[in-house]
């Protein structure tokens, strides 16, 4: 299917940001800000050694702040011939700007520019938001992961597995 990109043009999906953020790589000097939003987003976060590990491991990993103020970010894991969307948060008190249609385009230009065909990502059978905004730029759903994610009291919460592929 193919992705519908995010425009900046002042429609209705996507409220003006003058300028929106440019992303910057991800690092360790940012962490704290990172973690504040993660645990604000998140009932079970990434912690702070998830971050580095990634950061280690090489992942693209941008960063969209304004003013040093962290408002979204993605962890994105190139495979052999995939992109697997690892993290994908946009600070709760930031969204409702386009900020995630934004992500996604660039994220869709990274994964082409590595040559690959595909990304694939799991999120919360719970999240319908994000699940619509996945669908909305092209995402289909390929199935479900039960007991995926952590949930309260020892509960587990299935992951619908979702591909955009071109």
């Amino acid at each position: 299917m193919k992705f519908k990109p995010f425009s900046n043009s002042g429609s209705a999906d996507a409220p003006a940001m003058n300028p929106l953020p440019t992303p910057e790589p991800m690092s360790q000097s940012m962490l704290p800000g990172l973690l504040l939003v993660e645990q604000s987003a998140y009932s079970h976060p990434w912690t702070a050694m998830n971050f580095t590990d990634a950061m280690v491991s090489g992942y693209h990993m941008p960063v969209w702040r304004v003013d040093g103020e962290v408002w979204s970010y993605l962890v994105a894991m190139r495979g052999a011939d995939e992109v697997h969307l690892l993290n994908f948060t946009v600070a709760p008190a930031r969204q409702h700007r386009g900020l995630g249609r934004h992500m996604l385009d660039h994220l869709l230009s990274w994964s082409r520019a590595q040559d690959v065909h595909a990304i694939w990502l799991e999120v919360r059978v719970s999240n319908q938001r994000a699940i619509a905004i996945y669908t909305a730029c092209g995402f289909v759903q390929d199935g479900v992961r039960p007991g995926y994610y952590p949930a309260h009291h020892g509960v587990r919460e299935d992951a619908v597995v979702m591909s955009l592929s071109w």
